[in-house]
């Protein structure tokens, strides 16, 4: 019979000036093998409130499944020639998404964070990806031995409230690359002007973070961070 056990996780950074306590849910089996975790929303005082970690991780720190935009499994090899919405392995025509008539958000089936987790968890849009930026303090640092950014919120009544992105890197092809050195996320909006590029929040150790399209994109693997409307 599964049980749910609640416990709080002290983060402590090699650079951080405030300390939280982080809240994980785990359920496990009878032997206390853990079988799923279970993440908690962040009341940053924004328009959303961000889960404290990414879709396929068990804690903050961990780096969690990697998904091609508007996929929701992982895969072996991430390239055109393995991406849903094409049928053209040079990624120049598009099925469903798309900026000739098509949609330009992704609907829930193809929502990796509704999908994988359920009920009203979802992709950041573009929009609330600019929010987090310009609403937040963000301080690169090393949690719990993962490097990552602590993105701390500068609003008044939250300032004491954060989420840590680790830079989990990104997978072209069949490989991953810049594993503690880089950080891309999803948004679930396609770039306005060509549909072989989607809107991704990315960050680099000695680069700060910003919004990025370009390079034809939809198909690498990147991390996935929800939020809760």
């Amino acid at each position: 019979m599964k049980k749910s056990i609640l416990f709080s996780v002290l983060v402590v950074g090699a650079t951080l000036l405030q300390a939280q306590s982080i809240t994980v849910h785990q359920t496990c089996g009878q032997n206390g093998q853990v079988v799923k975790a279970i993440p908690d929303a962040v009341d940053l005082g924004l328009s959303v409130k961000w889960a404290n970690m990414n879709v396929g991780a068990e804690s903050p720190e961990g780096y969690g499944d990697y998904f091609a935009w508007g996929e929701t499994t992982t895969k072996s090899t991430y390239d055109w020639s393995t991406y849903f919405d094409t049928n053209d392995d040079g990624g120049n025509t598009f099925t469903k998404y798309n900026n000739n008539g098509g949609k330009t958000v992704l609907d829930p089936e193809d929502d990796a964070a509704y999908v994988n987790w359920g009920g009203s968890w979802r992709m950041p849009t573009k929009a609330e990806w600019r929010e987090l930026l310009d609403n937040c303090t963000w301080t690169w640092t090393t949690q719990n031995g993962i490097n990552g950014y602590k993105v701390t919120s500068k609003k008044a009544g939250y300032t004491d409230k954060f989420i840590f992105l680790p830079a989990a890197g990104s997978r072209r092809v069949s490989g991953l690359n810049n594993v503690g050195s880089y950080g891309s996320y999803w948004s679930s909006s396609l770039y306005e002007d060509y549909s072989y590029n989607a809107w991704y929040l990315r960050f680099y150790s000695d680069y700060y973070p910003n919004l990025d399209c370009t390079g034809r994109v939809r198909r690498y693997g990147r991390s996935v961070r929800p939020v809760l409307p």
